[in-house]
């Protein structure tokens, strides 16, 4: 299979990274997790304006009715600038959710950033997250779609990530679509993917500026290559991403495989990235004052995000030996 972007996503990912270098998205992830959601608000509502976060709403509710490649060209560089809030949740999931319920007028408020939503899908996503900041939560129980009240909350590694329980409270629809896990998985994995980008880029520049010896850091031969090797894992994840997103707009088969194949090695890849990044930075990067903080503990709070790699594992073991 062979995939390249087309000239137009390109440019709407050059137009989005350009948007999100302005908004000081480390300020407003600090803010998100000191509790203060207007920051963050204020930036969806931007988000909104560019179109993000209608992409994946149908139509008739005010969205454009994008297909899972234009999410994970989006979501990288959300990622790469590790906005918050439940944007997998509000911008992939819940259109495929809610579309035939009661709750479908929603979407119209979501698409426009008038709203923000969560879910939780038990027990791969056994917690919603953000609940407390948002209007909206709803609890997916084995093929019903509930509204859900909010229980108790708790911290994840990530400060700017909140982990809430909830409980059904009004039916809102039945007949829940595979799709949408699937898309929560691979967004998730695109966003974690274009975190880890973004840790590779900082470590670089970083290893570029930084002097021991009277010489630059990057100049040494085995900060080269940890750094060679995380690019290159986060550069062998990327297919798999548009790969997974191809099978999830054809409804192929062996998408379930392919969604799962995307996120454990992106998320690999990631992960390796914060490793390497935390490795060049030496003591500066184990405090939270330093902004490389929020994209550590961001992979490291994803990593069981929509699926363990565990299950998504298992997930390719027994696609490929059934």
């Amino acid at each position: 299979m062979r995939f390249q972007p087309s000239r137009e996503q390109r440019d709407f990912a050059v137009a989005l990274a350009d948007l999100l270098t302005a908004a000081d998205t480390p300020s407003v992830v600090r803010a998100w997790g000191a509790g203060d959601a207007t920051p963050g608000r204020k930036l969806w509502s931007r988000l909104a304006d560019q179109g993000v976060l209608a992409l994946a709403t149908p139509e008739q509710h005010g969205g454009y009715g994008a297909g899972a490649v234009d999410l994970v060209i989006a979501f990288e560089q959300l990622g790469r600038f590790v906005v918050p809030g439940p944007l997998v949740e509000s911008v992939a999931v819940l259109p495929a959710l809610l579309a035939r319920t009661s709750e479908a007028s929603r979407l119209d408020a979501l698409a426009a950033g008038e709203q923000l939503a969560t879910v939780a899908i038990p027990p791969d996503v056994p917690f919603a997250v953000d609940a407390e900041l948002v209007d909206a939560a709803y609890l997916v129980d084995g093929s019903t779609v509930y509204s859900a009240a909010v229980g108790s909350t708790r911290r994840s590694v990530d400060a700017a990530r909140r982990l809430s329980t909830v409980s059904a409270r009004d039916r809102v629809g039945g007949s829940v679509p595979a799709r949408a896990f699937e898309l929560g998985a691979l967004a998730t994995a695109a966003y974690v993917h274009g975190a880890g980008r973004a840790l590779v880029e900082r470590s670089v520049a970083y290893a570029k500026s930084r002097t021991q010896f009277a010489t630059v850091i990057g100049k040494f031969q085995a900060v080269k290559h940890q750094l060679a090797d995380a690019h290159v894992g986060l550069e062998l994840a990327r297919p798999l991403l548009f790969g997974a997103a191809l099978a999830l707009d054809s409804d192929a088969g062996t998408t379930a495989r392919d969604v799962s194949a995307a996120k454990v090695a992106a998320t690999d890849a990631a992960y390796r990235a914060a490793r390497t990044a935390l490795q060049v930075h030496g003591a500066i990067g184990y405090t939270s004052e330093y902004d490389l903080a929020l994209w550590l503990t961001k992979v490291r709070a994803l990593q069981s995000a929509w699926g363990t790699q565990a299950k998504h594992r298992a997930r390719v073991l027994t696609a490929v030996t059934a």
